[in-house]
């Protein structure tokens, strides 16, 4: 069967037109205000709503990080730090469970029929491959989190297998995101290193483990 073409040059121009037309409404904004009264909002709605949200959109295509940056400005004066990280990761591993399990049970018809429909097959793992294929996944930049989640959900990956290997790469990020998010918007310096130091110890540990996957694999 003929492997039909992604249309990503639309997709490109759709992705330019919007950054063109956010780029003239955000113009004469004071960005400022519009950050303080998104905060507020946020911190109104509370933590409950937001980590619910966390746990839920982005196992259906949002950026974790749209919740992993403001998680810490947000709800870290009024609950500590340590606890919103503590919730986050949480949060992050039942995430990671429900886009297993979307991917895996309640999506599986509908993700195979569009890889069908573009010519692919799904993907399996076997006993012996399903270590490096999770690793390879989940280290390899690029693919966004939740097709990441997807793809292992599909391929049938051992659930907790999936999960040893997915939430202590995912949770590395979401630490660093959490605090790097909370220095640069609460205008903390030390705080901003501090999270930059760990995202930086995060690709030193993936570089390093997908080189050894290379050889392993050689």
């Amino acid at each position: 069967m003929e492997k039909k073409k992604l249309p990503v040059v639309p997709l490109a121009l759709a992705a330019v037109g919007l950054l063109v037309v956010a780029a003239f409404v955000l113009r004469g904004v004071d960005l400022g205000a519009l950050k303080d009264r998104a905060f507020a909002i946020v911190r109104d709605l509370g933590p409950g709503v937001f980590f619910g949200a966390m746990l839920i959109l982005p196992a259906i295509g949002m950026p974790m990080l749209a919740f992993s940056i403001p998680a810490g400005e947000a709800f870290g004066p009024r609950l500590g730090l340590g606890v919103v990280i503590a919730i986050a990761l949480v949060v992050l591993a039942l995430n990671l469970a429900l886009t297993y399990w979307l991917a895996r049970f309640a999506l599986r018809p509908f993700l195979t029929g569009l890889l069908k429909r573009y010519g692919y097959s799904v993907p399996r793992v076997t006993k012996e491959n399903a270590l490096t294929v999770t690793l390879v996944v989940r280290l390899t930049p690029g693919p966004p989190y939740a097709v990441q989640g997807y793809l292992l959900g599909l391929a049938e990956v051992p659930f907790g297998l999936y999960m040893l290997v997915s939430w202590p790469v995912q949770a590395a990020w979401g630490v660093g995101a959490i605090v790097l998010g909370q220095g640069i918007l609460n205008g903390n310096f030390k705080l901003a290193a501090a999270g930059l130091a760990v995202l930086v110890a995060a690709i030193a540990a993936v570089q390093w483990l997908r080189k050894k996957i290379a050889k392993r694999a050689t």
